[in-house]
């Protein structure tokens, strides 16, 4: 796909200021969209100021009020969009474990979409990343991210979770939204997982990567499953996705925390 591919296209982004969302902003506006980018509120700088910075934003980014639990609000947003990039996603709950309670919000939003979709004759494409890591555009800490710089800073200093989960590179994510879009045989769901890993592996990867700081040394429970499986590549990669190392991805992920002062090393 060429740079230039969007000339002339208007899209939109909604929940453009959240961490997947700011890089899809970022790799729309390099390929020549024009966005129309929903936040909560266009004038907190905080949150918008990283979208406003980002080059093309001056010519081709609009800034729009909408949340989503406001009926209608997006509907003039969307008007003159070829596509929209839906990244938006409530939940409200009180919980012991929100993360679950997150999940289960997405799936139920999932599932409402596609039913919506199916009665109203719209093209419907789902990606669904694993644990999104890499550097970040916005000022603010995300979940998935939070995981390695809790390994980095001192909270875990002795142990580390015995888990295994599937990573993924934000600028991967990101990509994968646009060739949805762009490619015409896209289709259904796609899962957009770079690799599984325990986290002993992340343990040792950040250990070579950055051996002055201390790192955890063994895992809650002295037994780590470690994974034998992994999640199919092959969907995401008929879009056109490569996938970057988790090497890599966790190198951008620290510097970016050096650059942001969340690390002081």
């Amino acid at each position: 796909m060429s740079s230039s591919s969007g000339a002339g296209k208007t899209v939109c982004v909604t929940g453009a200021s959240g961490y997947i969302a700011s890089w899809l902003v970022k790799l729309l506006l390099e390929r020549g969209y024009t966005v129309k980018a929903s936040v909560r509120d266009p004038n907190d700088s905080r949150k918008t100021e990283h979208l406003r910075r980002l080059p093309g934003a001056n010519d081709r980014l609009h800034l729009f009020k909408a949340n989503l639990v406001d009926e209608g609000c997006f509907d003039s947003i969307i008007n003159g969009c070829e596509g929209v990039f839906h990244t938006a996603s409530p939940c409200f709950f009180k919980a012991a474990d929100p993360q679950r309670w997150y999940a289960l919000s997405k799936t139920l939003a999932e599932e409402s979409a596609w039913k919506f979709a199916k009665e109203h004759g719209i093209d419907l494409v789902t990606i669904h990343p694993a644990f999104v890591i890499g550097p970040l555009l916005q000022p603010t800490l995300n979940s998935s991210t939070e995981i390695i710089l809790n390994l980095i800073n001192g909270i875990q200093t002795d142990i580390y979770s015995n888990l295994s989960f599937g990573w993924v590179d934000v600028k991967d994510v990101a990509n994968a939204h646009i060739l949805a879009f762009e490619v015409p045989s896209a289709h259904g769901r796609y899962c957009i997982v770079g690799k599984y890993a325990h986290c002993s592996e992340i343990v040792k990867i950040l250990r070579e990567l950055y051996p002055q700081i201390q790192h955890p040394e063994k895992d809650a429970d002295d037994k780590p499953f470690v994974p034998d499986y992994n999640v199919s590549k092959e969907k995401a990669k008929s879009l056109g996705t490569d996938f970057i190392p988790l090497e890599v991805s966790l190198k951008e992920t620290v510097e970016s925390f050096k650059e942001k002062k969340l690390v002081s090393f």
